[in-house]
């Protein structure tokens, strides 16, 4: 098994401006941030095999994450973006889909391993049933591959990227972070990152 190398990080913060309205008026500057980390587990892996792949010249990598680990140095490395010394790491939740059919084992691995590591907290979604493709010339829909005759079945991952901006508000109205680590590429979490960051948060 190929051992992880080392990452290196580059994060952009996004400083609240405009007080908290409909917000608790909690962020305050403070020499002990409480930072809560958000990952979409897919979306990170996934873009971490293309690097890895990309680095070692092979195809269809998988880059080992060592995710009892990767929640902490990531908010340690956060905290040294903002020059703060100390901070209190208010846990990971991570966000991930599954196929019930096709990946048990996948399933039991974030339910009973990953979600039972110390601040760590899974969120599984079971992916639905994608409709079979169509032809674009005749939009016939096509059920079979055309050159080994398998029946085409295709999932599609549900309600991540909306889980994922869910709890981040959620717990910004408990006043349960005052950092928030964004682990996604997903466009779709900009509007919650932006209106996150307009109410005062600060979001990396």
């Amino acid at each position: 098994m190929r051992m992880m190398r080392p990452l290196s990080f580059s994060f952009t913060a996004s400083m609240g401006r405009e007080p908290m309205t409909s917000m608790p008026q909690s962020v305050q500057p403070t020499s002990r941030p409480r930072i809560r980390v958000f990952i979409d587990y897919w979306n990170l892996q996934l873009t971490l095999n293309d690097r890895e792949s990309e680095a070692t010249g092979q195809d269809d990598v998988r880059f080992l994450v060592r995710w009892k680990d990767f929640p902490g140095l990531v908010a340690g490395k956060a905290a040294e973006l903002l020059k703060v010394s100390e901070f209190s790491y208010e846990g990971a939740i991570i966000y991930s889909s599954y196929n019930p059919h096709a990946d048990p084992k996948f399933k039991n691995f974030l339910s009973n391993w990953l979600n039972r590591q110390p601040g760590i907290q899974v969120v599984a979604l079971e992916r639905q049933p994608k409709a079979p493709p169509r032809c674009p010339a005749c939009h016939q829909v096509i059920e079979t591959c055309p050159k080994c005759n398998d029946r085409i079945k295709a999932t599609v991952e549900k309600g991540v990227d909306t889980a994922i901006a869910t709890d981040m508000i959620r717990l910004a109205w408990e006043d349960a972070y005052d950092v928030a680590i964004v682990v996604s590429s997903d466009g779709d979490l900009v509007p919650a990152v932006k209106f996150l960051d307009q109410k005062g948060r600060k979001i990396i």
